[in-house]
């Protein structure tokens, strides 16, 4: 088979794993035209329709889940086998994959990022935002999540300390409508909702007689972008609900106030993860040690380089927590 049908097929699980040609270019840094050019291309030469499309949607055809399930491992198996090529080099080279939540890009992924490059200048590093799920699409080498969204058979190791996921809003906003008391009382609120690229609505959850609730709350403004979401909590859009960390600047300075403090409920911190050891590229070694170096570490807590030696975080398999999904 020519190089460009394995682009091809690789074009297709993509659409297939996300049923969605704009999600599926988005992760493949291609435009839709072009993968939705690759995959009619395909079909023309099996003479086959993979997919069912509509103007809200893209499903699998009977022909089409029979192909995935036998190519998806094979072309997987593929990758690793190219992979393993990095061993015999004396640096680190070629692309590293990450899946990561918007949240995790900017406060995790970012922060690194300049270091990294300068660290291993071979490595070419994409990240691929996906707020939806933890799982790996084929071609993703690791994520970057909250502990609770990622799969039970993951290699994980923490990136920062735990802390809380809270409700914020700012002090102009609490003059002019007052704090609310109980989770209930956001239901008289002007509240930001963050919503899934799929349309979902996140639903705001707290610690209510020491269980986890979720609560919906409405929407005086919607968006899925949490830059947007603390932006407008500054300006006195409304109440916001975002990680602590995320906020702390602003809280620290006096521009947010922390509400319904009481009810917040836990978060055990940003995560690396990836499927095993046995299969690791010469890129996802090189990134899994270099998260475990105090400086960096440092740089994720948001704090200045001490250069003091600490032991490194060590790597487990996660277990059930009550913790927010990001």
């Amino acid at each position: 088979m020519r190089t460009a049908d394995l682009s091809r097929l690789s074009t297709f699980i993509a659409v297939a794993e996300r049923g969605s040609f704009a999600r599926a270019a988005a992760a493949l840094g291609r435009t839709t035209s072009t993968v939705s050019h690759a995959v009619k291309a395909l079909e023309d030469e099996l003479q086959l329709r993979l997919l069912n499309r509509t103007t809200r949607s893209v499903t699998l055809t009977e022909a089409g889940e029979r192909l995935l399930t036998r190519v998806r491992p094979i072309l997987g198996e593929l990758t690793e086998a190219l992979s393993s090529l990095d061993d015999f080099r004396d640096e680190p080279r070629g692309r590293l994959r990450l899946s990561v939540s918007s949240m995790g890009l900017e406060m995790v992924v970012a922060r690194i990022l300049a270091p990294f490059a300068a660290a291993y200048p071979e490595v070419s590093l994409e990240a691929v935002v996906d707020n939806e799920t933890g799982d790996l699409a084929l071609g993703e080498d690791a994520g970057v999540r909250g502990l609770a969204l990622i799969p039970q058979d993951m290699i994980t190791v923490r990136l920062s300390p735990p802390g809380r996921q809270v409700a914020v809003a700012s002090p102009e906003y609490l003059r002019r409508h007052g704090a609310p008391r109980t989770p209930a009382d956001l239901a008289r609120h002007k509240c930001i909702q963050f919503r899934f690229s799929s349309g979902a609505a996140y639903r705001w959850e707290f610690r209510i007689d020491g269980r986890r609730s979720d609560v919906m709350v409405p929407a005086a403004i919607a968006t899925d972008s949490m830059d947007v979401v603390l932006r407008a909590a500054l300006d006195g859009v409304g109440v916001a609900y975002t990680n602590e960390a995320h906020a702390r600047p602003h809280i620290e300075a006096g521009r947010l106030k922390l509400v319904l403090e009481s009810y917040a409920l836990p978060f055990e911190g940003w995560h690396l993860y990836y499927p095993s050891r046995r299969n690791m590229t010469g890129p996802l070694r090189a990134f899994a040690e270099f998260v475990r170096r105090p400086d960096v570490l440092a740089l994720i807590a948001g704090q200045p380089d001490r250069s003091t030696p600490s032991n490194a975080p060590r790597e487990r398999r996660p277990v059930p927590v009550s913790a927010v999904r990001l």
